[in-house]
């Protein structure tokens, strides 16, 4: 927790910015913490008043993680690695998530046969078999991302094919514990990716990319002029392609950052995709950068180059 201090305190700028543009709110982010006086690596035995408490280490949403068992009362307190939604693990802004040792965190949990589960948002969940279910469930749940990315990844695939391929089990999909509302399964490929295989993505071309904004020239060139790109792109968009929409408008952008309607149909095509996303990490980007181009698309903004643009 130390180090997690000690790195909040170096990032502070970066962290109030992707605070902001998470939950749309003002960019902070605290600069003073109250550090930890007692530590511990595995496991820790708390015992005050008459009460014993089993602290245990976990690696998952964070590295410092620590769920809570009252062995006596048969309570678990889970803290973020049980919080009624699919796990985040695999948030975009965030350092490294480990979705291997949360899984068997929770089954570690599961194997102490709670009564009582309190976790670290939401109602708690009362009885053996519910708990029970609640906490082998979401580790089945992970694993099984786990294990098809690994198999992808040794067999050569590339990180776009382990995104196209590996689905969270079907048996699971309804559980209301399990929807992606807050993190996306395609995320926490990605960390898995970034944990076992680095950042290299397999495409040859993104190693060493050229710029977005000579990307955004050569398409224009392409398209024979700016404004038959952004026509395209709001083509895209209406026939319900926004992934694909996205990257001329990005393009489209990058090459001319003053271009008023450029950004217009930027911020179109990003609040669209917004109001469609259901998890909060992918709705925020999406938000944020429609914002971000609405504010240049205004009237006060800077007018528009004249012309064509290039080619």
């Amino acid at each position: 927790m130390a180090a997690r201090f000690d790195r909040y305190r170096a990032t502070m700028g970066y962290n109030g910015l992707i605070n902001a543009r998470q939950f749309s709110t003002a960019a902070s982010w605290p600069s003073e913490y109250d550090y930890p006086d007692t530590a511990y690596d595995h496991s820790l035995r708390l015992e005050t008043d008459g009460l014993a408490l089993e602290l245990q280490h976990a690696r998952g949403e964070t590295d410092d993680h620590t769920w809570v068992w009252w062995p006596e009362r048969r309570i678990l307190w889970t803290g973020d690695l049980f919080i009624w939604v699919a796990p985040n693990a695999g948030n975009p802004h965030k350092v490294q998530r480990y979705a291997a040792e949360w899984a068997a965190a929770l089954r570690e949990m599961s194997s102490r046969d709670p009564e009582l589960l309190i976790p670290g948002h939401g109602a708690p969940i009362f009885g053996p078999e519910r708990v029970r279910q609640a906490l082998t469930d979401t580790a089945e749940w992970l694993e099984s991302l786990v294990s098809q990315t690994l198999a992808l990844m040794n067999a050569g695939a590339t990180l776009e094919q382990v995104l196209r391929e590996v689905k969270p089990p079907a048996h699971l999909a309804e559980r209301r514990y399990l929807q992606p509302v807050y993190d996306e399964p395609d995320y926490v490929v990605r960390n898995l990716w970034r944990l076992y295989g680095g950042w290299y993505d397999g495409v040859p071309s993104h190693l060493k990319p050229a710029p977005e904004a000579d990307i955004g020239r050569e398409a224009i060139t392409l398209a024979g002029g700016v404004d038959r790109l952004v026509s395209r792109a709001r083509a895209l968009a209406a026939e319900g392609r926004l992934a694909l929409a996205s990257h001329l408008v990005d393009w489209a952008v990058a090459a001319l950052p003053e271009h008023r309607e450029a950004h217009a149909a930027r911020a179109a095509i990003y609040e669209q995709r917004a109001q469609e996303a259901r998890a909060l990490m992918t709705r925020g980007i999406f938000s944020a950068a429609a914002r971000e181009s609405a504010e240049k698309a205004s009237p006060g903004a800077s007018p528009s180059p004249q012309g064509r643009g290039p080619g």
